[in-house]
């Protein structure tokens, strides 16, 4: 059986920067107490795949985590909509051609999703993440921890709508 809230954050943690996504995963889940962590689902992995509209399924929500050159300093939440787009056929899929391909594939429109893009700055092979993008993911981890600890995800990001 499936948590209500999927926490998915891509990211490789050999490139700087670009750890942001499964660090935010790591230090969320050593920071939640054990009946928020019964509520949620955590999957990280290098980049998103075709095959993670099927980790959707079943889900009242599902947020995205990754690291960004282009949002705003520390971080930027972002409501998310379902669209058809070439990624698919690319190296980086976007969250929002997964929401498509999970509606292709279901039949349904997918649960609500809401990307959390993280600040960073430099994303090179074999350097660590950069002390400003740990700043910017310390806020992102307070926000969350925030969010969550007043009951559900959907209801705090309901309101950025």
């Amino acid at each position: 059986m499936s948590a209500p809230l999927l926490i998915l954050g891509w990211g490789n943690l050999s490139r700087g920067d670009d750890a942001l996504g499964p660090l935010f995963l790591l230090q969320l889940r050593e920071r939640l107490p054990p009946e928020k962590l019964a509520q949620i689902d955590f999957l990280d992995d290098y980049q998103l795949q075709i095959e993670h509209a099927l980790d959707m399924v079943g889900r009242q929500q599902v947020l995205f985590v990754d690291a960004s050159l282009t949002c705003p300093a520390p971080f930027e939440v972002t409501r998310l909509q379902a669209v058809q787009d070439a990624s698919f056929t690319t190296h980086t899929l976007s969250p929002q051609a997964l929401m498509f391909i999970y509606r292709q594939l279901q039949g349904e429109p997918p649960p609500p999703c809401t990307q959390l893009a993280i600040r960073g700055e430099a994303f090179e092979l074999g350097e660590p993440p950069g002390e400003a993008a740990l700043t910017h993911l310390d806020a992102a981890l307070r926000w969350a921890l925030d969010a969550l600890r007043g009951g559900v995800l959907s209801v705090v990001l309901a309101e950025l709508a």
